[in-house]
């Protein structure tokens, strides 16, 4: 007989409700819970598609390492205790800094395995860390560091409220937004549209632009002269009504000057009539809200565009104010509860091999780890759910460096040329097999924790993360917490979640009884603003980003000439980074038609995309959504990895964020046979 169980979506942070038919073991329907207070039904397919994640035909279900050249299955026993006895001989010979740290997105979503993965870490006196930060997101905490003192103020748009909305490198339509926690994005974006007007910069006529009211196409990377250029006017001609405190205005102006119309549309590559238009729409609504998204985080103008965005929103009135930007206060650490502490120095020491390139809150370069690899820095890895192949930069030169680590152990629950190349697998519950709360509450778009319960029973032997990480601990010697359960029981489970709510602002019991609980948001919040006083405002000028700023310029003004063909990456609706293959998204590039008939190219053809550092093949996808001189290749395919693609090398000094976007490419038509002509482009 089919059982119905409600619970909630964690392929991404954004955590639809949902609800899953099941009948014995096997998931045969998945769709949205129309009585979830937040979701309200909503889904997308990405989140339709748990149930055929669960039953991959690649599923992991038993421990497995490496012994004598040969792959096999001893039990957990046998495995954690070769896997100990391999990392305390690193230790031993090493120290524990030979030992490094992915904290993956996989186990990103597992709340009790990941803070189990924390204690490890921590238990190893903070070794070597990697994270998806210096993947797509170090402009974000650089920006609310140096100009709101404070690496967690995470800005959500006031979406119920907002009239005048500039998405600049985001596509909610596809990815709910980069950390901003919005459902059903069409219904959002058409109210805002209706009651106000929604801007889009993006060199990609995206699936938000054809729901914006107007789409402005710059070259890519180049997104912060327009937004430098609007800063400045609304400086010197307004609207300039900042509701906090600012310092350093006029340093910022004099930053600026000699930022003319002219020069912001030559260095974006846009026309001077769309800029004059956009400035027109912020002066009739009187202010402006900008949100940013993966599109700016991993392009070279990456800080500067955060920084300028963050500009507009403060100098127009926008922050902490209706219609604007409110920032999470959190659900288990509570930001309004305490004087959040000034921490304007985001910037940590990074890897000895990248000397040139900063940390980011003890994260080091996700792009720095071969070089670590190749010293004899880093011996063994620990990979917490992470697919390092298709994410970290430079494929070429990464895979060989695995292949030399003395052990490279990774929590998985599906196969792929990450495991491919680990000593030691172990295949963890996946999000059908325990239950789980909301691990990154500020990343939600509203005040709210979720629980959901196991509805499946685990596959094989596999295990809760927590407890594979508190034996591997137990067995090389190291300190655990304090009253760990001794099993992996679905009690177990929801003992490792209630230790983490003991602080939270309500009960894991309350919590579990609720399913969801959501509370009242103070907004504007008097917390925020408290804060910026203490700070004495707002910091519009931080002399990191003024330099930046300089160096910039002087850049840009020896620029001549047309940029070369570049790429730029997107995500798509029925993919989500290296998983979901199987919901058969093409690896395509979408390419302009100046561009494609300049190399004799056509939809369906064969293209093999090159670079300085490596080669893909991808299938044409030749529409006019695309600017001329930009073509758009999404990332995480197998068959394709964009990663072969990018270098290790091209590395922002100031955060250790590796360049994805705007990278030159040579195209080419593979003279043998077509292939089918993909599905029609994005808008």
């Amino acid at each position: 007989m089919p059982q119905v169980t409600r619970s909630h979506c964690k392929i991404c942070t954004n955590q639809c409700g949902i609800t899953l038919t099941v009948e014995g073991e096997q998931i045969i329907r998945v769709k949205g819970d129309f009585d979830h207070p937040l979701s309200k039904g909503y889904t997308c397919p990405k989140g339709r598609a748990v149930g055929r994640l669960h039953h991959h035909g690649a599923a992991l279900v038993r421990p497995s390492m490496v012994r004598g050249g040969e792959t096999v299955e001893p039990g957990w026993d046998a495995c954690l205790d070769d896997l100990a006895a391999r990392l305390r001989k690193v230790i031993d010979t090493h120290g524990p800094n030979a030992i490094g740290f992915y904290f993956g997105s996989g186990l990103g979503m597992d709340a009790a395995g990941y803070r189990m993965g924390e204690a490890f870490y921590n238990a190893l006196g903070h070794p070597p860390k990697f994270t998806p930060l210096t993947i797509d997101g170090t402009a974000k905490v650089l920006v609310s560091s140096l100009v709101g003192g404070f690496p967690g103020l995470s800005g959500k748009t006031d979406n119920e409220n907002v009239d005048l909305l500039l998405y600049v490198g985001v596509n909610p339509m596809v990815s709910h937004g980069h950390n901003t926690g919005m459902f059903s994005p069409p219904s959002w974006i058409r109210a805002v549209a209706k009651r106000g007007e929604v801007w889009t910069i993006d060199p990609l006529r995206t699936e938000t632009a054809a729901y914006s009211t107007r789409h402005v196409a710059p070259l890519p990377g180049k997104d912060y002269a327009i937004l430098a250029w609007l800063v400045r006017e609304v400086i010197d001609g307004g609207p300039l009504a900042p509701a906090q405190p600012v310092q350093g205005l006029a340093e910022l102006r004099a930053a600026l000057d000699g930022y003319d119309l002219a020069t912001a549309a030559h260095i974006a590559g846009v026309g001077e009539e769309e800029l004059t238009a956009l400035l027109a729409a912020v002066r009739r609504f009187g202010s402006v809200t900008v949100e940013t998204g993966t599109g700016v985080t991993m392009s070279e103008g990456a800080n500067l565009t955060q920084w300028f965005a963050w500009l507009l929103n403060i100098l127009t009135g926008r922050m902490n104010r209706k219609g604007g930007v409110w920032f999470h206060p959190g659900f288990i650490t509570q930001y309004d509860s305490f004087e959040l502490p000034r921490l304007d120095n985001p910037l940590t020491p990074g890897a000895p091999t990248m000397p040139e390139a900063s940390g980011i809150i003890g994260d080091w370069p996700c792009a720095a780890l071969p070089g670590e690899i190749e010293a004899g820095n880093i011996r063994a890895l620990v990979n917490l759910g992470g697919a390092l192949v298709r994410s970290f930069p430079d494929a070429n030169v990464l895979v060989p460096a695995l292949r030399q680590l003395d052990t490279f152990v990774t929590l998985e629950v599906v196969a792929n040329e990450t495991t491919a190349l680990s000593t030691h697998v172990l295949p963890t519950k996946d999000q059908v097999e325990r239950a789980d709360i909301s691990l990154w509450d500020t990343l939600s778009g509203s005040v709210s924790m979720l629980y959901s319960p196991p509805v499946v029973s685990p596959m094989g032997d596999r295990r809760s993360a927590w407890w594979i990480i508190s034996q591997l601990m137990q067995r090389m010697g190291l300190s655990v917490p304090e009253g760990l359960p001794s099993d992996d029981t679905q009690q177990a489970d929801e003992a490792m979640l209630a230790r983490q709510m003991a602080t939270a602002r309500c009960s894991f019991d309350e919590l579990k009884a609720a399913g969801t609980v959501t509370l009242p948001l103070e907004f504007p919040s008097a917390w925020v603003d408290r804060h910026i006083e203490r700070i004495d405002g707002w910091i519009v000028a931080p002399p990191p980003l003024l330099d930046l700023w300089a160096r910039t310029r002087a850049v840009d003004g020896e620029r001549t000439g047309p940029p070369p063909l570049s790429f730029i990456p997107r995500r798509q609706r029925r993919k989500l980074n290296a998983s979901l293959s199987f919901l058969g998204s093409p690896a395509d590039i979408i390419l302009h038609p100046q561009d494609a008939a300049a190399h004799a190219i056509a939809s369906g053809d064969r293209v093999r995309v090159t670079t300085a550092n490596g080669e893909i093949v991808v299938l044409a996808n030749v529409s006019d959504t695309i600017r001329p001189g930009v073509a758009s290749i999404p990332h995480g395919h197998e068959s394709a990895n964009v990663n072969l693609l990018t270098s290790a090398q091209s590395v922002d000094a100031l955060t250790g964020m590796v360049l994805y976007s705007g990278i030159p490419i040579a195209i080419a038509k593979v003279e043998d046979e077509q292939m089918a002509v993909p599905t029609a482009a994005v808008g």
